[in-house]
């Protein structure tokens, strides 16, 4: 059964376009990206499901080259920005951006960190959930849901598997 999201956050439906500030105060939108595969990670400098994903995710997309954009949105209200920056560093992370009041975290619905999105080359929503399948029960990842979304638009197909429940660490709103 499908997971319920707003309306603006349908699969196989034009993603919502966003503008936030990098670590260097630079905006963003997600449009400036538009012809290459964004992901778009709700990401947490604390949450250490988050620091092992990272692993995972800079590997990948290393080997998918700059065909491929990691964007990791700090949402946590618990987080500052110098814990932020020093984590982004430390885990080699390309571009981090700062949703401080968590707008985008909002409109997104995420409510994780990982909690990841997956873009198309037009701007087109086709996969949400876990980057992995790590849950309380199972420590070991055995499938990479992010890798294989990203790899069959990378292959001009659609994503077999569009959907999955999050796993993750809370998306802190409130202190």
């Amino acid at each position: 059964m499908p997971l319920r999201y707003n309306d603006f956050m349908q699969i196989n439906h034009p993603a919502p376009d966003f503008e936030l500030p990098d670590l260097q105060g630079k905006l963003h939108r997600l449009s400036d990206f538009r012809g290459r595969i964004v992901i778009v990670n709700f990401w947490s400098a604390e949450c250490p499901h988050s620091e092992r994903t990272d692993r995972s995710t800079m590997t990948c997309l290393v080997q998918w080259g700059g065909e491929v954009v990691l964007l990791s949105i700090a949402s946590n209200r618990s987080e500052s920005v110098r814990e932020v920056e020093e984590a982004a560093v430390t885990r080699r992370l390309p571009t981090v951006l700062i949703d401080a009041e968590h707008v985008v975290a909002d409109l997104y619905e995420a409510q994780t960190t990982p909690h990841a999105f997956v873009i198309d080359r037009q701007g087109i929503l086709r996969y949400r959930g876990a980057v992995d399948d790590v849950t309380f029960r199972q420590r070991k990842a055995t499938r990479f849901f992010l890798e294989e979304a990203v790899e069959a638009l990378l292959a001009g197909r659609l994503p077999k598997l569009i959907e999955t429940p999050a796993y993750g660490c809370a998306i802190v709103r409130e202190i």
